[in-house]
């Protein structure tokens, strides 16, 4: 059996900025053991499997180490392959998910907006793990549905994380997101998910499910502009309305090849 495998860069700027996705088409689902192979093989943040549902499609993701509800990067780099490459014509695309619905839409020069659901957020003390595993006691903590969210001092204090990941892994959740108001955007951050097999995620759509809501509040501003400051760095725009939150960013194809079974 082959299986037609893309890898994609998401929310870059350039050809090798962003955080890579595989994305692999099907026309059925393979056992979750055989995809969690591919992933593990495949060894990036995450790879996506996708199956037609109608005129709609059903996604899945997994990391190199376990499936996951919600991947944004992902999701945007799968909407790219089937604008691009697979003949999907529609102005917007509709993957169904562990999450709900999640939309694509396409503009006329290319870029891609997300429309996901809005993370609520709760106050969180400040446990052993996060100070230690982060080295600094942050400002605020809070918890949403999978991560926890640090804010702290400033840009600067993010660009110089260097963190403890065994500890961060003690964490009970999916990961960590660490963020600050940016110097030449709105909020700028980084992301930390050892729990799921990636020390540091370059680019995080879901992450901003999260932080949207925070610094729409905190800025009073609906539209922001935001950069995960990652080695590879991810730019993004997030814009809230209603519950949901819209999440724009470029991607770029950097393979498209075939999976041997």
């Amino acid at each position: 059996m082959k299986l037609k495998i893309f890898i994609v860069n998401a929310f870059a700027e350039t050809k090798f900025g962003g955080n890579p996705a595989a994305v692999v088409p099907l026309r059925e689902w393979l056992s979750e053991n055989l995809m969690q192979d591919i992933a593990a093989q495949n060894n990036l943040a995450e790879t996506a499997f996708i199956v037609p549902r109608g005129e709609e499609f059903a996604i899945r993701w997994f990391t190199p180490a376990v499936e996951v509800a919600l991947c944004g990067h992902a999701t945007l780099a799968s909407a790219h392959v089937y604008f691009t490459q697979l003949g999907y014509a529609k102005e917007k695309i509709t993957f169904h998910s562990k999450s709900g619905p999640l939309h694509v839409t396409q503009s006329d020069d290319g870029k891609l907006t997300l429309d996901f659901p809005a993370d609520t957020l709760n106050d969180a003390a400040v446990i052993p793990a996060i100070e230690n595993g982060l080295k600094i006691k942050p400002l605020e903590v809070y918890k949403g549905s999978t991560d926890y969210m640090v804010v702290l001092q400033d840009q600067n204090t993010i660009e110089q994380l260097s963190p403890d990941f065994k500890i961060l892994s003690q964490l009970p959740s999916r990961g960590i997101i660490a963020t600050a108001k940016g110097d030449s955007v709105d909020f700028v951050s980084r992301c930390f998910f050892p729990q799921s097999g990636i020390d540091e995620d370059p680019v995080t759509g879901s992450a901003h499910t999260v932080m949207a809501p925070y610094w729409t509040k905190r800025l009073g501003k609906e539209k922001l502009s935001a950069i995960q400051l990652s080695k590879r760095k991810g730019y993004l725009e997030c814009e809230m309305i209603g519950g949901r939150v819209l999440i724009s960013g470029n991607a770029h194809i950097y393979l498209e090849g075939e999976i041997f079974i």
